[in-house]
């Protein structure tokens, strides 16, 4: 996974900023956990704004199989491919938790960051993000199911955990049925990974069941049985 560097995460604040004043009268979206924002095969031209809660990308295949695509929280945004132009949404935007959004046209979100002066950061950042998805796919080809998990949950803890002296925090609930999907393999077998994990103290949960990742540990760990 490509790791954030402070470029982008200075970045994200100044659009998560410029956004907030955009919407600011604008009327909030609340979207109950299990519902869809938008589902694929759906016209929506609009760009969402999360103000709070949790949304997951998803994809299906032919046969049904879910496919996680990113998890996202308050602060980020999700919904940019209308920005393509083409056509229909290709997933599936599922609410993980009570979620407050805001959405914003298209030829607004494009006329914000010419304001604010946001076009070439916003080049940038979706640089990163294609870079990401391009390595979660050679992953799949070229990396076991146990590496790709700790490299997610890695992932998940850098560009989302709170961080303490000597490790990450993620705060997202997420189950072992999503990290499966993510990963491309069973529930049974996350559970199996996660649970050795824990015995080598690589992780942890605390009091408030909050994921606590030993982001050194864990990578120390991922270079030893690649």
């Amino acid at each position: 996974m490509i790791q954030q560097t402070p470029q982008a995460d200075e970045f994200k604040q100044q659009l998560c900023d410029s956004l907030r004043r955009e919407t600011l009268n604008s009327r909030a979206i609340k979207v109950a956990r299990h519902i869809n924002v938008y589902s694929c095969g759906d016209q929506d031209e609009m760009v969402y704004f999360i103000e709070s809660g949790q949304i997951k990308l998803l994809m299906l295949s032919s046969e049904g199989k879910e496919c996680l695509l990113a998890i996202h929280a308050a602060g980020d945004i999700f919904g940019e491919l209308c920005l393509s132009k083409l056509g229909a949404r290709l997933e599936t935007a599922t609410a993980m938790k009570s979620t407050t959004l805001k959405q914003i046209p298209s030829s607004q979100f494009f006329a914000r960051l010419t304001r604010d002066s946001l076009f070439e950061g916003f080049v940038q950042y979706l640089a990163v993000r294609i870079a990401d998805q391009q390595q979660v796919i050679a992953n799949l080809v070229t990396v076991d199911s146990e590496q790709r998990l700790g490299k997610i949950l890695l992932q998940l803890a850098r560009t989302m955990g709170k961080k303490d002296p000597r490790s990450i925090r993620i705060e997202l609930r997420i189950s072992h049925e999503e990290l499966s999907e993510m990963v491309g393999t069973t529930r049974p077998r996350i559970s199996l990974f996660m649970q050795r994990f824990h015995n080598l103290g690589l992780i942890e949960t605390n009091r408030d069941r909050f994921l606590i990742i030993k982001e050194n540990k864990l990578t120390a760990y991922l270079a030893q049985i690649a």
